[in-house]
């Protein structure tokens, strides 16, 4: 092995461990959503005679004597309680009706004093060709029905897309919040935090350390910590309604929790790093002598910062505009604490689906959407901060 194998081993061997870690606490755990949003076997490794006869059903002729005996066959297998839960989950999602006809299939299928003569003795459903649809929909390892469900689409007995009943259609809506809420916080950021940066930009020495210590000084804190003190100070009896009527400013305390105004106050004040320092790091480039020289051309202050300093700073606006709104829009712990019912995000649904009712194939595909938001959104600020260091 020559001297510069010797240097290519070495560096391979360094950059191992990184790769490791991001192998197995980045690529891997997106794997493993993304395969959760289009895995579906819970219904398919408990049928596995079904799965013959429905294959070759045509789906135009009526269930068949065999497709009974097969599927009570399968049914009578069935011994773990919790594999009997997911697959009634899975068709009662597909089919309204499975949660009462499988227990009670199953129970008359046990009851060996008086054995049924066939499923249609048990329950007349069995004869509705539209719940053998759901069953053979049902059997196969990979489906796009949860990816569908995610934007509250489905495809009906025909195999057709369409849009989902209004009681079932939240999550565009719940998506569209999740949007609004991240722009209305990435809005009051700009507000704030572009006087900040050129107050920043334009002060020296032990002015310009304290500020910047003021706007980093929240990121050494957890997220949880500085939530809960937004929880405290916002309440109805807290600091700020307690000031505001010590002032007088206001009779009765203003509603400042459970709420979008709360939301956006305690998410601001966390993502405000994220706007203010891509804007100072565009401000500092710019050179100090433009604007008098625009004063000596005879343009006012007014006028020499709307057409000089403020198009220069705008790609700094863009970047910081990005990366508070692609933070904003996975926030979970602030708006669970801070919002109301109606100011819930998508993560929260995430959640819920992930540990309220164990859905992980539901779970997966709206994290997948989110992800190629998120995806869509990086690349135009990766493409923005690569235009910003080639100064084109």
């Amino acid at each position: 092995m020559n001297r510069q194998q010797i240097k290519t081993a070495r560096s391979i061997l360094l950059i191992t461990p990184l790769v490791a870690f991001l192998v197995a606490f980045f690529v891997w755990p997106l794997i493993g959503m993304f395969s959760q949003s289009v895995s579906d076997t819970a219904v398919l490794h408990l049928l596995p005679r079904s799965v013959v006869v429905l294959s070759k059903w045509d789906r135009k002729s009526p269930p068949t004597t065999l497709m009974q005996t097969e599927l009570i066959a399968d049914l009578k297998n069935v011994r773990d309680p919790q594999d009997l839960g997911d697959m009634v989950r899975r068709l009662n999602s597909a089919r309204s009706g499975f949660r009462t006809l499988i227990p009670k299939t199953i129970a008359a299928l046990n009851d060996t004093q008086n054995p049924p003569v066939d499923l249609v003795s048990i329950d007349a459903r069995w004869e509705n060709p539209q719940f053998w649809f759901a069953i053979a929909d049902a059997l196969s390892p990979l489906t796009d029905r949860n990816l569908l469900a995610a934007v509250d689409l489905g495809r009906n007995a025909s195999g057709e897309l369409e849009r989902l009943p209004a009681e079932q259609s939240v999550n565009v809506m719940i998506m569209a919040r999740t949007f609004w809420i991240a722009a209305l916080v990435t809005f009051a950021c700009v507000v704030i935090g572009l006087p900040y940066a050129l107050i920043v930009a334009s002060v020296n020495g032990w002015r310009r350390n304290l500020m910047l210590a003021a706007v980093l000084l929240p990121l050494w804190t957890s997220l949880l910590v500085r939530t809960a003190a937004w929880f405290i100070l916002l309440q109805e009896k807290g600091l700020i309604n307690d000031l505001l009527l010590w002032t007088g400013l206001t009779a009765t305390p203003l509603p400042l929790i459970f709420n979008r105004t709360g939301v956006v106050i305690a998410m601001t004040h966390v993502l405000l790093p994220f706007m203010v320092l891509p804007i100072y790091s565009t401000l500092i480039a710019v050179p100090r002598n433009l604007m008098p020289a625009a004063a000596s051309l005879g343009a006012n202050p007014l006028r020499a910062f709307l057409r000089v300093l403020l198009p220069l700073s705008l790609r700094g606006v863009a970047s910081g505009s990005l990366l508070v709104f692609i933070s904003a829009i996975g926030y979970y712990i602030t708006p669970a604490l801070i919002g109301g019912p109606g100011d819930q995000m998508i993560s929260s649904i995430i959640a819920f689906y992930a540990t309220g009712s164990a859905n992980w194939g539901m779970a997966g595909a709206l994290g997948v959407v989110l992800l190629v938001a998120t995806l869509l959104l990086y690349t135009a600020y990766a493409r923005i901060s690569k235009e910003e260091g080639t100064g084109h």
